[in-house]
């Protein structure tokens, strides 16, 4: 078993308050969970208006599949026009680790 586990660096530029921010990441981490079924929290910056970091993870049997997965994660928070993507770390962890 392997898992992956990915750090998203976000920049919200249109937020002006914490409540827009809010609606903003919990739009995002719902779309996340349902298309690709993967556990997703805010994991930094929760006080900044305008910065977030998201913690995306999900385990499988092969690494191919994980890598395929977090791509899409991040091609899907990339087309998100209320955020740009400052930093992403990806990496994978197997049960031996």
């Amino acid at each position: 078993m392997l898992a992956a586990l990915c750090t998203i660096d976000l920049r919200i530029p249109a937020c002006r308050s914490l409540k827009e921010k809010r609606h903003v990441i919990k739009t995002l981490t719902a779309g996340l969970r349902s298309k690709f079924n993967v556990a997703v929290a805010e994991v930094d910056h929760q006080d900044l208006w305008q910065r977030a970091t998201l913690g995306v993870s999900t385990v499988a049997g092969e690494g191919y599949h994980l890598r395929k997965v977090m791509h899409e994660v991040e091609r899907f928070v990339s087309r998100e026009p209320a955020v740009d993507i400052i930093d992403t770390l990806m990496t994978i962890h197997s049960q031996d680790d």
